[in-house]
């Protein structure tokens, strides 16, 4: 399922969501050249490794790989890589950055790609699978706004039937999102990177307070025409 958009109205425009998007599509086009189809080309060496982090950790390891973790966020595989993390950033970042503030929102979603990519080294620290992608740290986004906006509703749709969008309950489709993670991984994708990141945007949540304490000083609007769109 592809979440389109939620039911909550604000008259602020989502600068550090819409400028995480923007970094994250020029970064994929630069390191194609432009195109929007082939693989890595100017940074490919900058995907984050499992196996040479835990060994930066010891005297005969690389410092920069640790710095990697940091780049790898910003790195796609593909194009359908891109647009599903770019879908999932538009449609969960703006609550979440509306009830944390910018610069909070901006640090915390690092930090829930650090967190996220800590969570795939633990359960795979042998791995020399290149490990790329904003999903860890959109997981965070999905986790904050879960604890945060239970009770807000999601517009979404199902490959290929584009033209019937529904609604759903967003902790329901979180949720589903997060289970999905868990019992059914995929080969070549790095769920407990997701799950882990999940996790760390609920704990940040929590840590500040809980969902009365962050959304306080929300004023909260329901589009009435949401139904019906």
């Amino acid at each position: 399922m592809i979440p389109i958009r939620d039911n909550l109205l604000s008259r602020e425009v989502p600068v550090v969501t819409l400028t995480l998007i923007g970094l994250n599509v020029l970064i994929y086009l630069w390191d194609r050249n432009g195109s929007l189809l082939g693989e890595s080309q100017a940074f490919a060496d900058l995907a984050m490794r499992p196996a040479e982090v835990v060994l930066a950790f010891t005297p005969a390891g690389d410092p920069v790989a640790l710095g990697k973790i940091f780049t790898s966020m910003f790195l796609h595989g593909s194009l359908a890589h891109i647009i599903g993390n770019v879908l999932f950033l538009q449609a969960f970042g703006p609550g979440v950055e509306r009830a944390l503030g910018g610069a909070r929102f901006t640090l915390y979603y690092l930090v829930w790609g650090f967190l996220a990519a800590g969570a795939h080294v633990f359960v795979d620290p042998r791995s020399v699978v290149p490990t790329l992608g904003a999903s860890g740290a959109i997981g965070g986004v999905l986790g904050a706004y879960f604890l945060t906006f239970p009770g807000s509703k999601m517009k979404v749709v199902v490959p290929p039937l584009f033209f019937l969008p529904f609604n759903l309950p967003s902790w329901l489709l979180l949720a589903l999102w997060f289970v999905f993670q868990i019992a059914f991984p995929q080969p070549g994708v790095a769920n407990w990177a997701h799950a882990g990141g999940f996790m760390a945007g609920m704990a940040t949540i929590l840590f500040l307070g809980g969902r009365q304490k962050v959304t306080r000083h929300l004023k909260l609007e329901e589009d009435e025409n949401f139904d019906d769109d």
